[in-house]
Formats: C-alpha cells, structure tokens, sequence
C-alpha cells in the first residue's frame, strides 16, 4: 500500500476495498451501517477511512447483512459471526480451541471474566443417582442425546436451587448442570467411571470425563485434545436455531434445566445437532478409501445431501472444521479411519460440493478415536449447553418476554376479531 493512498492512518477508497475484497460501494454501504469511518481528504475531493479499523474488519472478516425475511434480531452482546469463525466476547474461537479448557471458555461466555484455577466442577450426586435411577428401563442401544433429553429432566427434578436466576446462581447451577449431564451418562465399554472412589475422581476435566462415556478406549493425548477443541468450537454459534429455544425459555423465566431441556430438544434435529450423526454415518459407510467414490456419488445418485459439507453462514468454509481436522490428522497420522474421511473430504472436492464443515470434522475424530454410534451428538450437546446458559443469564436480565409476532395468510376474520384489542401483556 503506498504512502500516497494513506492520510495520518486514513486510507482511500482503492486501498480500503482492495484490503477487503469488496467493490468500493460496499465501504458505504458499512458507512451507513456503521461499521466503518469515514472522512473527506484535505483536497476535498475523495473519501478516507480508517486503516487500522479496515484492518480490523479484514482480520475478522465481512460484516453480516442485516436481519432477513423470516429472522428474529435479539440483542446480545455473547457471540459474533465472522467470515468463518465466531468471537466469543471479541475472542477468536480458534485460538480459544487450540490450547484453552472448556471450562474457562464456559465461564467466558457466562461472565466475560477469566476464570482460571477454579474448583473442579462437580455434579449434584443425588441429581446423578436419580438421572441414572431414571434410564434404567431405557434400551441399551439408545443413542446418548435421547439419553441426556431424560437425565436434564431427573436432574432437574433433584436440584431444590434450580430456580435462582441471578448471575451467580445460574453459574453455579451451570457447572453442576454440565457435570450431572456427562456424570450419568453410562460408561462405553470398559470405560471406568470417576466416581470410582479414586483420588483423582472428580479432578477431572469435562473432556476427560466425557472421553469416558463416549469412548471405550483410553484416551490418547492427542485425541484428547481434540476432543477438548471440539467443546469449546460448539460452545456457542450466535443466535442457532437450538440457541433461540433456549433464549424463549429464558425469557419466561423457565429454570436452567428447562432452558437446557428445551435446547436439547431442537438440537436433536437432523439439520441441527444431530447433523454430525450423519455425517458419522457416511464416514462409517467408507470401508476402505477406494470406497469414497462409491458412497458419495451413491448418495447423489439418490438424492440425498451429503452431510457434513456445506454451511449457511460459512459460504467460502468452516474455519472450525479446518483446526480440527487438523488436530485429528496430527494425533493419528496414518490411521485408516483418517484416511477413510479424507477419501471423503477428497471425493467431496473432486466433486465440487461445498466446504467441509465442523460436523465432518467431528464424525472424523469418532471415527479415529472409536466413539459409540452418535457421540457426536452428545458433544455437540454438552458443549452447546454452555452457550445455551450464556444466553439464558443474558435473557434473564430482560425485561420482557421473547414474542414473535406471525404474519396471518388464513381466511379473512369476522369485523370482530379484527377490532382493536384491550392493552395488555400478550401470553
């Protein structure tokens, strides 16, 4: 950039579109919704903008558009979607993912305050007992999301403080919360629980914990790390379709667990959480690498999308996606259920089909690591579950419930439905 387009740190047009790859009209259109600055040169004659604020913008990618037809603009102050990554509070969830704990991300997006060297988390053991007490009749082969949907429920039931909403408490709920959901899930296999009465039972982290539950294999440094990263990527995602549910809930004052119950009730969906079970699915259907082509192009040929590519926000790729393959592929070079996902990754591109996005990364690291059938449902559930709570605080610091207003397309009212209602709160 040469000294002749900047002014005192202002660059002109030309510098700034060329530093953003976007067309010059587009600076304006961030003027007017104002996301950048800008000023007239000292000739008169052209416009200036701030470099350091371009850079900024460059770093963190495009602004978002504005609400569209059909979406719901709530205020927060939690997550931001950039060009392919979110910031929790301003912080890039990459650099987060790649050597932070769940823990403190969790207490980030609750408090936006680090909070390093605190106590373990721990669960409520009587909410554990009767979460456990309450799948016992449950078929063994049930996949660990339909579980947890029945252990929020118990744990709720045995949580006499449950509805405390100030900050505090739901921070405190929220860890116990989080713990009681990994703690009553069964172990997979041979996995030894860590209520074992061992020294080390409950010193654990969540990663750890979760490893056990979703894993009948030790855990591997490596792939524990992983596992650690793919927590904090899921933590929060802005206002996902499983996030407004729990927001709505929040706004009535439903309790934590409810919150929680009615997050995991929409992450379920096969377009939501439960999208890495079929990506799971795909990668398990892919024998050997020579079968990619064979899987892929057979899904096609039927009709079917393919899981695990392709991403509404993340248009040009999942920046998420990306560092955990990454891990994956530095903690098991050469494992042949890695090269059974890059077969697909590869056929995939061969193809032209879009970006990868995190949930083929995580259906990749269950299958090099040997998870149950839908484990990553429960990873992507547990690690939302901070993100639900985060914007359960905010919402508790409302004044107003969340109401949605339809647009009525239905036969034409009688002249008295359509006459002015008395005023009042709308249930």
């Amino acid at each position: 950039m040469g000294t002749d387009d900047q002014v005192g740190g202002w660059i002109d047009a030309a510098a700034a579109a060329e530093r953003l790859g976007v067309k010059p009209a587009t600076l304006y259109a961030y003027v007017s919704r104002g996301v950048l600055r800008r000023r007239h040169a000292p000739d008169g004659r052209r416009s200036l903008f701030d470099a350091a604020q371009v850079e900024e913008l460059a770093r963190r990618g495009k602004p978002r558009r504005g609400p569209g037809p059909g979406e719901l603009a709530i205020e927060s102050a939690i997550t931001a979607l950039g060009a392919d990554r979110p910031y929790y509070r301003g912080r890039d969830v990459l650099g987060l993912a790649e050597d932070g704990r769940f823990e403190d991300v969790a207490g980030w997006l609750w408090t936006g305050r680090d909070a390093e060297g605190e106590a373990p988390w721990r669960p409520r053991d009587e909410g554990v007992a009767a979460a456990v007490a309450a799948q016992s009749g449950l078929p063994e082969e049930l996949l660990p999301l339909d579980r947890l949907q029945v252990i929020v429920t118990a744990l709720a039931a045995a949580d006499p403080l449950r509805h405390h909403l100030d900050p505090d408490g739901v921070t405190g709920t929220a860890r116990s919360l989080i713990a009681g959901l990994v703690e009553a899930l069964p172990p997979a296999g041979n996995a030894r629980s860590h209520d074992d009465g061992s020294p080390q039972a409950g010193e654990a982290g969540v990663a750890e914990r979760l490893w056990e539950r979703v894993c009948p294999h030790p855990a591997e440094a490596g792939m524990l790390r992983a596992l650690e990263a793919a927590l904090i990527l899921l933590a929060d995602h802005e206002l996902a379709a499983s996030t407004l549910a729990a927001r709505v809930a929040a706004s009535v004052r439903a309790d934590p667990y409810a919150v929680v119950a009615a997050g995991l009730g929409v992450a379920s969906g096969p377009l939501h959480g439960g999208a890495s079970y079929g990506a799971e699915r795909l990668i398990a259907e892919v024998a050997d690498p020579a079968s990619a082509a064979r899987v892929v192009g057979g899904r096609l040929r039927g009709g079917e999308r393919i899981p695990g590519f392709g991403h509404v926000v993340y248009k040009s790729g999942d920046g998420r996606a990306t560092l955990l393959l990454d891990l994956v592929r530095a903690a098991a070079p050469g494992h042949p259920r890695l090269a059974a996902a890059e077969a697909v990754l590869d056929e995939a591109e061969r193809r032209r089909l879009p970006a990868p996005n995190i949930d083929v990364a995580l259906a990749a690291l269950g299958a090099v690591a040997g998870f149950v059938p839908g484990a990553g449902e429960a990873v992507f559930a547990v690690a939302r579950t901070a993100g639900w709570l985060a914007h359960a605080i905010e919402e508790y610091g409302g004044a107003h419930p969340l109401r949605p207003r339809a647009v009525y397309t239905g036969p034409p009212l009688p002249d008295a439905a359509s006459a002015p209602r008395r005023p009042g709160r709308s249930r």
